[in-house]
């Protein structure tokens, strides 16, 4: 059984783009950039934002922060995308979720620029990721899948199974696995709360994907012997973190699976990053891609 540690494939990660940033400034004449919108003071969204900026830092990443109070009128938000849309030293521009509550948040994500859209949330992107055209994947789904293939567990020909149809995680991860490639070209199965036997559809992966949020909602009779399980689920309990998956009960059925802290958290991250310098090359003219 291996334990797949996406803390350390993360660092690994960004040190790749920190060495390939270094190679491109004196090209581009710049630092890529990366703007983060954070509107009120939702504690854990300023923590994620502290550790975007972190990973920024490690990687070479100018990161600007705009942090408008709750209550700010739609107006200014748009003006300020608006903004950050023509701003040439802008690369990504990344609006921190949840939105505090009577904000329109698919109108103010379908305002950023899609070529701007490191988050991969924008229809377009939605739409080229669906048609298998080049745009801005969501980082947590690309994380599940750059796991994968950086510990050499291919998904063409088997079953994978996705718990959960969020927008952010759920769909465009089913629509991936499903997609030309040696880490694609699985048979899908994406289940929600209307899934009458949701324990038979999941003893069928050979790739479990939970990602609704339940602390522990899958058990060890729900997983068949020799599965790769990647918990996407982060569930704040009095007991600390824990995923969708009662770990403990059914990391030894697993051919692999990932933790909760440590296992795919720390991926979604790294991938804004490799969003962030994609973006960057595109608008700087330093890939054709």
């Amino acid at each position: 059984m291996m334990i797949i540690d996406g803390k350390q494939t993360a660092a690994v990660i960004r040190a790749e783009l920190a060495a390939e940033v270094k190679t491109l400034v004196p090209k581009a004449g710049r630092a890529p950039g990366l703007a983060v919108v954070l509107v009120g003071e939702d504690p854990a969204s300023q923590v994620y934002v502290r550790m975007k900026t972190r990973a920024c830092a490690e990687v070479g990443v100018v990161s600007t922060q705009h942090l408008p109070p709750a209550g700010t009128p739609f107006a200014e938000l748009k003006a300020l995308i608006s903004r950050l849309n023509d701003d040439e030293g802008v690369d990504g521009i990344l609006v921190q979720l949840p939105l505090p509550r009577g904000y329109p948040t698919q109108e103010i994500l379908d305002l950023v620029d899609p070529d701007k859209d490191v988050d991969g949330f924008h229809p377009e992107n939605v739409g080229r990721l669906a048609l298998g055209l080049p745009g801005f994947a969501p980082c947590t789904p690309a994380g599940c899948l750059e796991l994968l293939k950086r510990h050499d567990l291919p998904t063409r020909g088997a079953r994978a199974v996705v718990v959960g149809r969020s927008n952010i995680v759920g769909k465009p991860l089913s629509i991936m696995l499903g997609l030309p490639g040696e880490y694609g070209d699985a048979t899908v199965t994406l289940c929600h709360s209307k899934t009458p036997d949701l324990a038979a559809e999941t003893r069928r992966a050979d790739f479990l994907f939970p990602a609704i949020g339940r602390p522990k909602l899958i058990t060890a009779g729900m997983v068949k012997d020799g599965a790769v399980v990647v918990d996407v689920g982060i569930n704040r309990t009095e007991a600390g973190l824990v995923g969708d998956v009662d770990f403990a009960a059914v990391k030894d059925k697993c051919r692999a699976i990932t933790p909760v802290p440590g296992g795919v958290g720390p991926m979604t991250i790294a991938m804004l990053m490799t969003n962030t310098v994609l973006a960057y090359k595109r608008r700087t003219g330093l890939t054709g891609t």
